[in-house]
């Protein structure tokens, strides 16, 4: 199992305020599935690994139809990173693994 296995309660701080969601990942060598499930949504994800790194792009339609642009590392049961939202900046993702 990958650092970067499990599931993740996350929060992205943007300027909507704290969005909250839960990242479940599952790698299979240099890359992951999973879901990524909050307020505005449940989908499908999926990316690459690379060590404790994951990366991925989520397509979102609250509250406007955009693709976000994903990177996280995690360190022990600390999941920090990046969300990418176009012209609209980046964001920051904190997490902290469940159980």
């Amino acid at each position: 199992m990958a650092s970067v296995d499990g599931s993740w309660d996350c929060v992205v701080k943007s300027p909507l305020g704290d969005q909250k969601l839960t990242l479940s990942v599952t790698s299979d060598g240099a890359s992951f599935t999973g879901t990524a499930s909050g307020a505005m949504g449940s989908s499908d994800v999926s990316g690459t690994v690379d060590g404790d790194t994951i990366v991925w792009t989520q397509s979102v339609s609250v509250p406007m139809p955009m693709t976000l642009d994903c990177k996280a590392t995690a360190a022990g049961d600390t999941l920090t990173g990046t969300v990418g939202a176009g012209a609209f900046g980046s964001f920051p993702l904190t997490g902290s693994r469940n159980g």
